[in-house]
C-alpha cells in the first residue's frame, strides 16, 4: 500500500472500479472505519491500525476538492457494491450523499454499473494511474492477501484500459448518478 500511496499522489488522472465496496477515494470516514471494524478479529488488525488507515483514506481523498490542480477521478461503482450496507441505514445514506457530493465536482465523474448489466464486468478492483511529469501510466490491483500490485507495463496497462472502457460502456451516464443514488436512499430508509 505505501508504493500504491505514492504513485498515486503523483497521478492527475485515476480511473478505478471496486465490484464489492464504494471506492476508497470516495468513502466517508465512518464508512472506511466501518469496513475497517468488520475485518478487525480476522485481519488481527488494531485500533491504532484502523486509525492510521482512515487517516490515510481521508488524506488521499483531499487530492478531489482542492482548488489547485485537482485530481481528476472517473469511477465506476457496482450496483452491489452500493447495496452492501456497511454499518446501518444513517452511514449508508451519507456514504450515498458523500457520492453525489464528489461527483458534482467538475473534476469527478461517476457512472454506476448496473446489477442488470448486459456488458461487460470486471470481478476485480483495479485503478489506472495516469501520472505527471512524463511518468509512466500504471495499474494497480489488489491481490488476495491485501497487498496492491502495481505495474506500469504497457501490456497490463492497455489490459486495465481496456477493461476500465468496457465498463463505463456498460454503465448508466455519470448524469444518471445523483437520481440512482436518491434511489438508493429511498430504499434504505423504508
Amino acid at each position: 500500500m505505501p508504493r500504491f500511496v505514492g504513485i498515486e499522489t503523483a497521478a492527475r488522472e485515476t480511473w478505478a472500479f471496486h465490484p464489492a465496496l464504494v471506492l476508497g477515494l470516495m468513502q466517508t470516514e465512518a464508512y472506511a472505519r466501518a469496513l475497517h471494524e468488520l475485518v478487525k478479529s480476522i485481519e488481527e488488525t488494531t485500533s491504532e491500525f484502523i486509525d492510521r488507515n482512515v487517516r490515510v483514506r481521508l488524506m488521499r481523498k483531499e487530492a478531489l476538492p482542492r482548488d489547485e490542480h485537482p485530481l481528476r477521478l472517473r469511477a465506476v461503482l457496482y450496483e452491489p457494491a452500493l447495496r452492501y450496507v456497511v454499518g446501518d441505514p444513517d452511514l449508508m445514506r451519507e456514504q450515498y450523499e458523500e457520492i453525489a457530493r464528489l461527483a458534482s465536482l467538475p473534476n469527478v465523474s461517476v457512472q454506476v454499473l448496473p446489477q442488470s448489466l448486459r456488458g461487460y464486468l470486471s470481478v476485480h478492483d483495479f485503478t489506472v494511474l495516469h501520472l505527471d511529469d512524463g511518468m509512466p501510466t500504471s495499474v494497480q490491483v489488489d491481490n488476495a492477501w491485501g497487498a496492491a500490485s502495481v505495474s506500469d507495463k504497457p501490456r497490463e496497462v492497455g489490459r486495465f484500459t481496456r477493461k476500465f472502457n468496457a465498463l463505463t460502456a456498460s454503465a448508466l451516464p455519470p448524469e444518471d448518478t445523483p437520481e440512482f443514488l436518491q434511489q438508493l436512499t429511498r430504499e434504505i430508509t423504508k
